[in-house]
């Protein structure tokens, strides 16, 4: 009888032993396949988009072909788009209530639709293409694979993942991006292994393709009240300026469609008020992502209209439906207001540029954990309390408002309604 029992015990272990080798041997080859397919992706678009970039910076008269790009976008997205056209926000969706697979579509769409933009001068960014590019690649492999819905859900993550680790080059913040903006307030810690090598993976492709990434300078600091001070105040005013940014975007998203029914025009109206604006006089810089501002803002006083300026176009471009992130255009508007605090510390201003850098990213996406680790990534890790204070405060002053729509409220935050608890972003509003 013992014996018996005994053999038993060893079948089962040794079937055990079988099981969890054949899992990880799976998931290991999807995970490399994600990295290497979304790094690779990753490292063309970025390559890309420094290409049309340069285009448009000597070409300058091709800003007034933005209303005639921007129609393009809208006829293409309208006639093949079909759900492609809700972007990340359908990304989130499937991770929530899997129902279907992410369209394959969805990955040239936004890389073609992005470049436009770009090319043209729209006021866009590149994390949204990266992460939308990341989510449909790695989604697709359902189709060769038959999955369970939560192993659905974990694919998806890894594309995010590898999306945002490879056009940022911070493995580390895009692992935790990748978990924590799904539900805000809420963390599911069994996919950070898995994500963090996917991002880490991806990351790796991406650099060997010879492709290199933004660099920022290591910020040093020295304790003073004047410091303590203007760190908090930024901090709140990034939560502030966050809600007003998801506001005004998804306010100017509505009056789009509420009173331009075909959706091709709304973009084209966009790009004619963006090149009126720019007629008005509206420097360059404030078109396509604006990294040299960005890099600048580190080393000398900006004007303090940068930041609004820049919110402004953004919401103009993404409302009114033109492709690309919103978060480098976020750094942007982040940077250029803790710039702001450099006249009352000058000793200080790299401080503060780094804070308002990821405070507002924070806010914008109630992702602090993940906003605060990117500026460890970024600009050291000695300031790393400073990062996860301002992140945190700025988190809580944006309230229940999100760039993504699709975000679900997981635990309440500090002085918001408890009773949103469970609730999207968009039902809100209702």
């Amino acid at each position: 009888m013992k014996r018996g029992i005994s053999q038993f015990q060893n079948l089962v272990s040794l079937y055990w032993d079988s099981f969890c080798l054949r899992y990880l041997t799976k998931w290991l080859f999807f995970i490399l396949l994600i990295a290497l397919s979304v790094g690779s992706t990753s490292a063309f678009f970025l390559v890309a988009l420094d290409t049309v970039t340069s285009i448009r910076e000597s070409h300058i008269w091709l800003v007034y072909f933005l209303p005639f790009a921007g129609f393009a976008i809208g006829w293409f997205y309208f006639h093949y788009g079909k759900n492609a056209n809700k972007g990340n926000n359908l990304l989130l969706e499937e991770i929530h209530s899997p129902s279907s697979i992410i369209p394959f579509r969805m990955t040239p769409l936004v890389l073609l639709g992005t470049l436009v933009t770009h090319l043209f001068g729209g006021s866009a960014g590149r994390e949204g293409t990266a992460v939308q590019m990341g989510g449909s690649i790695a989604h697709q492999i359902v189709r060769f694979f038959p999955m369970k819905i939560h192993e659905h859900q974990t694919l998806i993550i890894l594309g995010i993942s590898a999306g945002f680790a490879s056009v940022f080059g911070t493995p580390l913040a895009a692992t935790i991006f990748s978990i924590e903006v799904i539900r805000i307030g809420s963390y599911r810690y069994q996919w950070i292994i898995p994500a963090f090598l996917s991002a880490y993976l991806s990351h790796l492709v991406c650099l060997s393709w010879g492709v290199s990434h933004s660099h920022y300078p290591k910020i040093s600091f020295d304790y003073n009240g004047t410091l303590l001070i203007c760190l908090f105040v930024l901090a709140v005013l990034s939560g502030w300026v966050a809600k007003l940014f998801s506001w005004l975007m998804h306010s100017i998203s509505h009056l789009f469609s509420r009173w331009i029914p075909y959706p091709p025009l709304r973009p084209f109206v966009g790009g004619i008020i963006l090149v009126i604006v720019f007629v008005f006089g509206f420097n360059l810089e404030y078109f396509g992502l604006g990294l040299p501002t960005i890099q600048r803002a580190f080393l000398e006083p900006l004007p303090g209209e940068t930041f609004l300026l820049k919110l402004l176009l953004t919401v103009t471009t993404i409302g009114s439906g033109f492709k690309g992130g919103e978060v480098t255009p976020l750094f942007f508007i982040g940077a250029s207001l803790g710039n702001l605090f450099g006249y009352f510390d000058p000793f200080h201003l790299t401080m503060f540029v780094g804070i308002g850098f990821i405070s507002v990213f924070a806010g914008a996406t109630n992702t602090p954990l993940a906003c605060a680790v990117m500026g460890m990534e970024l600009f050291g890790w000695e300031c790393g309390i400073f990062f996860l204070l301002s992140a945190g405060i700025a988190y809580i002053c944006s309230g229940h408002t999100s760039i993504y729509q699709s975000q679900m409220i997981g635990k309440t935050k500090p002085l918001s309604r408890p009773s949103d608890s469970g609730k999207k972003i968009s039902d809100l509003k209702k």
